[in-house]
């Protein structure tokens, strides 16, 4: 059977490597391998496998970033709770897309919402003796658990596939009722299915996250980016869904990266609820000397990680929050371009045999975005890794997502630009023909 690339070059690499099972290999470990596959090659390669934006960043933010280094911000420390431009434009931003009033001064700006993450993680670990666990409802984003794994605190998860609608209020008050889970985690649109959570099952969330006192943390790393509804009108529904029209107990991590394409600034925003922001916990005080949520997330735990958010990157997402809010730039249409992407690349592993893991949101089909999921039949995850390398076609394992799909990967369109559409036609086509 001929191969795009020679199948011996590959499984040396692979060898190389040393990760015997490609379903565990992480993200960055398939970027290492595919990096040595094509210098050994020389063949290029279909890139699925990493979460990169693909669009040129705007200029809106540039400008802003240029000018804010111009006028000498750089030999400055920024104040850790953030300059008041980015925070009140962040609250107004929150208000016209998302429909919920958030003070500025809840608007938290973090190193990306990686960081973002791992504060809200430790502080919520924290809050009380008796819960020491966070519940990740999966899929998710790998490196989310990483930083658990690193901060020594324990979480249990789930894959929700099998709960969706109604089914998802039981399968949350198993965990929820044990009464030692503090928080709970997900990304909506989800990293790395696309699904995206529906008004029912976010009441369901923040119903229980009332009811047992627990923390949502909700992810929102690709906000707007539901293109099966309008959601680009600043101050007009549809919004973005939220769990914050059910709880007061949530923090939204809004980043950058994606929406903006300004990931390389590591820019975003942790947006707490004025109600935990001001809330005093007495269990905060023995790790970190104080008691009040907003307090100790800012002037603690911001503080010792980083001492706070490049000064120029933050006046660069301020302008684009701003020109959003006004009006005058829509990033939503800016971003839809991965939409139109995913629908082709669908459409070409459909005809080449594959399935569509994550397909359906209910009984509505999957939304067409940033990520994708696929499957062979008769193929496991690790399997399906490797065989699409030797067609020049890289993605990674949904196991490494928290994914009970074992046969599952996660296809990225980021990168997947109108050269590389036509090398993924052409590769799918050779696929095809050797598995008739």
């Amino acid at each position: 059977m001929k191969t795009p690339i020679d199948v011996k070059l590959v499984d040396a690499q692979i060898e190389k490597l040393g990760v015997k099972d490609l379903s565990k290999a992480t993200i960055r470990e398939i970027v290492t391998l595919v990096n040595w596959i094509h210098e050994e090659s020389g063949k290029e390669f279909v890139r699925m496998e990493i979460g990169e934006p693909g669009l040129t960043p705007p200029s809106v933010g540039i400008e802003a970033e240029i000018n804010a280094l111009k006028s000498g911000v750089a030999s400055k420390y920024p104040m850790i709770s953030g300059v008041p431009e980015l925070k009140n434009e962040a609250s107004r931003f929150i208000k016209n897309f998302i429909n919920i009033d958030i003070s500025p001064n809840s608007c938290i700006p973090t190193v990306g919402s990686m960081q973002g993450g791992y504060a809200t993680f430790l502080i919520c670990a924290n809050l009380d003796a008796k819960k020491d666990t966070a519940l990740f409802i999966d899929p998710g984003f790998p490196v989310q658990k990483q930083q658990y794994r690193v901060m020594g605190h324990k979480f249990e998860s789930f894959d929700i596939f099998e709960y969706r609608g109604k089914k998802l209020r039981e399968k949350l008050e198993s965990y929820l009722s044990k009464g030692n889970i503090n928080s709970i985690i997900y990304s909506n649109p989800n990293n790395p299915s696309w699904i995206c959570l529906t008004e029912e099952e976010l009441q369901i969330i923040g119903e229980l996250a009332t009811k047992y006192d627990v923390i949502v943390i909700e992810d929102l790393a690709y906000i707007a980016m539901d293109f099966r509804r309008d959601l680009h009108q600043p101050g007009k529904p549809p919004y973005q869904v939220s769990v914050a029209n059910y709880t007061d107990n949530y923090v939204l991590l809004i980043s950058g990266s994606k929406a903006f394409s300004y990931a390389g600034q590591r820019i975003a925003v942790a947006a707490i609820s004025d109600k935990i922001y001001n809330r005093k916990y007495p269990n905060l005080l023995q790790r970190f000397g104080t008691e009040g949520f907003g307090y100790t997330f800012v002037s603690r735990i911001i503080y010792a990680l980083s001492s706070g958010v490049s000064h120029s990157a933050q006046y660069a997402l301020a302008a684009m929050f701003k020109a959003a809010n006004d009006g005058k730039f829509d990033f939503v249409k800016e971003v839809k371009e991965y939409g139109v992407r995913a629908k082709k690349m669908k459409e070409m592993f459909l005809d080449a045999g594959f399935k569509i893991v994550y397909n359906k949101d209910l009984d509505e089909d999957i939304a067409d975005g940033f990520y994708f999921t696929i499957s062979y039949p008769g193929m496991e995850g690790g399997e399906l890794v490797k065989e699409l390398l030797y067609y020049g076609i890289s993605a990674i394992s949904l196991l490494t997502s928290g994914s009970t799909r074992s046969e599952g990967l996660r296809a990225c369109v980021s990168q997947i630009v109108p050269d590389k559409m036509k090398l993924l036609e052409e590769r799918l086509k050779v696929w095809k023909e050797n598995h008739k």
